[in-house]
């Protein structure tokens, strides 16, 4: 991969935490400062408190003080590209904003998008 976000959400999937349903996912968060930020899926037996990938990424971003990003990629291997659910976009939202999306599978197929368009009519401040 040229792109070292790509490379490093492919690089946190190896530590994904998937006992369970074996699906693994890395995230990578690039901040305004050019940092990278990355996370993994932990799975709980329970489901219901696992952490996705994204979630992870953005919150160790948050716990070391980053308020800013730019990007995020998110990898798993899957045909069709994995996008980041709903709970994630909802966070990526309210975090990011509208960042760019870098979608990645470990063959090298990738796509890029907008938040805004997986997220068209997302829930934030402005309704509280």
């Amino acid at each position: 991969m040229d792109d070292p976000l790509l490379s490093a959400a492919l690089a946190a999937r190896r530590h994904a935490f998937a006992p369970f349903s074996k699906f693994q996912v890395g995230a990578a968060l690039q901040d305004s400062d050019g940092r990278i930020h990355t996370g993994c899926n932990v799975e709980n037996a329970t489901y219901g408190l696992t952490l996705c990938a994204e979630r992870v990424a953005v919150f160790k971003a948050i716990s070391e003080g980053v308020r800013q990003f730019r990007r995020i990629a998110v990898a798993a291997d899957t045909e069709d590209l994995t996008p980041p659910c709903g709970a994630c976009r909802q966070i990526l939202w309210e975090f990011c904003g509208d960042l760019e999306i870098l979608l990645v599978n470990p063959r090298g197929k990738t796509e890029t998008c907008r938040l805004r368009e997986l997220f068209p009519k997302p829930f934030d401040v402005r309704y509280l």
